[in-house]
């Protein structure tokens, strides 16, 4: 990873706490630690039954009746709260931190949790399409993330970020450097990767970042506005009129 986020100079305006963002991190820490508690055969139990095995998904594979947890289809969802490891699960909560509560800020916490969901939805299913006959299962938030990253692109292009350059140089740079070469090395990845044996599910990155970048308009608060422009002190929206809380506060 080139650049390590730690730290943002976004601060939240809307609400007070970000309590989606860390109910979503706590979750999926403490899905980790029940997948640790099993031993080895019940992690591999959890990542089977609720993780998105392409074959099962579609249909060409069935998945032994002692594994299956729930209906293919669910584990679209399931799958972003199981991870593979510790650094898979570091990594993952560190960017939901680090971005999570200024995207939550902008549409809400109901809004919130539904916006995470379809991205990681919709990047699981993307990585489904691109190998359908894979019995690999695919674990872990990052699509959903990636959703995450794509709508504070479109959002907050000029917010600095703190990050650690080859996760020791620290570095404050705009959004649009970080998240844009991101991006970039997400496509340059996905082609040079065998998305057959390749343990990173370059495509659930790319869909996810791009569903996010799609969406965030339409989740959004109309009151929120696209691309850093500046919010008016007071706006009326559907004839109430609302004020930014002082910014509340962002990472500490």
């Amino acid at each position: 990873m080139v650049f390590l986020p730690i730290n943002d100079t976004n601060k939240r305006v809307w609400i007070r706490y970000h309590y989606v963002t860390l109910a979503l991190i706590a979750a999926c820490v403490a899905m980790y630690l029940f997948q640790q508690s099993g031993g080895e055969e019940g992690f591999q139990r959890m990542v089977l039954g609720l993780g998105v095995i392409p074959a099962v998904l579609f249909g060409t594979r069935e998945l032994d009746p002692a594994l299956a947890l729930l209906p293919p289809v669910a584990t679209l969802a399931t799958n972003l709260f199981l991870h593979g490891g510790f650094m898979h699960l570091f990594s993952n909560m560190l960017f939901l931190w680090v971005f999570g509560d200024n995207i939550e800020d902008s549409m809400g916490h109901g809004r919130f949790i539904a916006f995470f969901l379809a991205c990681g939805a919709a990047a699981s299913l993307v990585h489904a399409m691109t190998i359908p006959g894979s019995v690999a299962p695919l674990i872990g938030a990052s699509g959903a993330i990636s959703g995450i990253l794509g709508a504070y692109f479109v959002l907050h292009p000029k917010v600095k970020i703190w990050v650690l350059l080859f996760a020791w140089i620290p570095l404050k740079l705009p959004t649009f450097v970080i998240l844009g070469l991101w991006a970039v090395m997400q496509v340059v990845n996905s082609f040079a990767a065998d998305a057959a044996t390749d343990n990173v599910a370059w495509w659930a990155h790319i869909a996810g970042f791009a569903v996010g970048a799609g969406l965030i308009p339409l989740f959004r608060y109309p009151h929120v506005p696209l691309f850093d422009t500046s919010p008016e002190t007071s706006m009326n929206v559907s004839g109430v009129r609302l004020r930014p809380r002082a910014h509340w506060g962002g990472k500490s």
